[in-house]
C-alpha cells in the first residue's frame, strides 16, 4: 500500500476511530547550564480526552468545529477555542500531510502553570501532534511525533522531557533528534516557586546576548556534564555546582526576581544554604524557580524559607516529583 493510499483510508475511516486520552507532564528545562538541551518531567501535567465530533471533515484552512470543556489551573484560558495551541497544532499537522481534519471535542484538565517556564506550550504542541497522528492515521511512532513537536517548539528540551519523562538530554542534528533519558529511580522532590506574573519565552530569549566568552562557555560545558552525571548516578551532592549557569540566568535576573533571592539556598563552597536543598535553577525561561530537594527533606520548612526570602507570605509553591513521559490510551 502506498503512503497516499494509507492516508486516503485514514480519511475514510476517521469517523470510526475511538477517542483517546493523553497525559502529558509538565517539564522544567535547562536545569541551570543545560540550555536548550536538558529537561525534567514532573508528576503534574495536562490531561486531554479527545473524541471526534460529527462531520463533515475538511482540509480547508477555515477548519472544523472545536468544542472544549476545561478544568483545573487556568481553566478559562485552556478552554478557549480561538487560537487554541492544541487544536491549531493538530490541524496544521493534518493539513500538512494532506489528511482530513476531523472536528474534535476536547475534555482538558490542566495542572501546568501557564507562562511560567513549566512546559505548557511543549505539552500542548506534543499533544496536538499525537492527536493528529491518532485521528489522521499517520502511523508515526513516538520519536516522530516528538521530532515534529520539537520543530514547532523551536528547541527540544521541554518536548523531549514531556515525551520520554524523568531527566532527558537532547540534541538536534540536521533536523533529526537524538535524546536519552535517566533518573527513573530517583526520589528527589521538586519545588516550584511561582510568582504572580509569568514571562513569555520569546521575551525571555530576547534578553540573552548573541555571543559568550570562552570562560562562560567552558563553565557551562563542565556543569552540564556534571549535571547529567548527577541525575544518572543519583549524586545529589553534585547538584549545587551542576545547576550553576552563566549563559542565560544572569541575564534573566530582573525579569525573574525570585531567582537571585533563591539561588543562595543551594549554599556555596563553604556550605550554608537551606538544609535539604540540593540545587536551584530558573525553570526554563522563567519566571518560576525550581528547587531540587532531598527525598527526606522537610518541604514545609523549606517552603517557609522560600517565602521569607521572597518577602511574600502568599507565594505559591508547588511540590511534586519527577515522573514519566506522555501516556496514550484509548477511551
Amino acid at each position: 500500500m502506498s503512503e497516499s493510499e494509507g492516508r486516503n483510508l485514514g480519511r475514510i475511516s476517521i469517523d470510526k476511530l475511538g477517542g483517546v486520552r493523553l497525559r502529558l507532564p509538565a517539564t522544567s528545562a535547562n536545569l541551570g547550564p543545560g540550555f536548550d538541551a536538558a529537561g525534567v518531567a514532573m508528576a503534574i501535567g495536562l490531561t486531554i480526552e479527545a473524541r471526534v465530533l460529527p462531520g463533515p471533515y475538511t482540509t480547508e484552512v477555515t477548519g472544523p468545529e472545536l468544542t472544549i470543556a476545561a478544568t483545573g489551573r487556568d481553566a478559562e484560558r485552556c478552554g478557549r477555542t480561538r487560537n487554541n495551541m492544541i487544536f491549531e497544532t493538530y490541524r496544521e499537522v493534518l493539513m500538512g500531510t494532506g489528511c482530513a481534519v476531523a472536528p474534535l471535542d476536547l475534555r482538558i484538565h490542566n495542572e501546568i502553570p501557564l507562562g511560567m517556564g513549566c512546559g505548557s506550550s511543549a505539552a500542548a504542541r506534543l499533544g496536538g501532534v499525537i492527536l493528529a497522528n491518532h485521528f489522521g492515521g499517520l502511523g508515526w511512532d513516538l520519536h516522530s511525533c516528538m521530532e515534529e513537536a520539537c520543530r514547532r517548539e523551536g528547541h527540544p528540551d521541554n518536548v523531549a522531557a514531556c515525551a520520554l519523562g524523568y531527566m532527558t538530554v537532547s540534541a538536534v542534528d540536521d533536523g533529526r533528534l537524538s535524546v536519552a533519558t535517566c533518573g527513573q529511580n530517583l526520589t528527589w522532590k521538586l519545588l516550584l516557586a511561582l510568582p504572580a506574573s509569568g514571562l513569555a519565552t520569546e521575551k525571555a530569549r530576547a534578553l540573552l546576548p548573541v555571543e559568550y566568552s570562552r570562560a562562560d562557555a567552558v563553565a557551562n560545558v563542565q556543569r552540564t556534564a556534571l549535571l547529567v552525571a548527577a541525575f544518572a548516578l543519583g549524586r545529589g551532592d553534585l547538584l549545587r555546582v551542576a545547576m550553576q549557569d552563566r549563559m542565560h540566568q544572569p541575564y534573566r535576573m530582573e525579569s525573574s526576581p525570585l531567582l537571585p533571592v533563591m539561588l543562595p539556598m543551594a549554599g556555596g563552597p563553604e556550605g550554608g544554604g537551606v538544609p535539604g536543598v540540593l540545587g536551584v535553577a530558573l525553570s526554563g525561561a522563567g519566571s518560576a524557580v525550581l528547587l531540587v530537594v532531598e527525598a527526606e527533606a522537610a518541604t514545609g520548612e523549606i517552603a517557609v524559607r522560600v517565602r521569607q526570602a521572597a518577602g511574600d507570605a502568599e507565594l505559591e509553591i508547588v511540590e511534586t516529583t519527577m515522573g514519566p513521559g506522555v501516556t496514550v490510551e484509548p477511551i
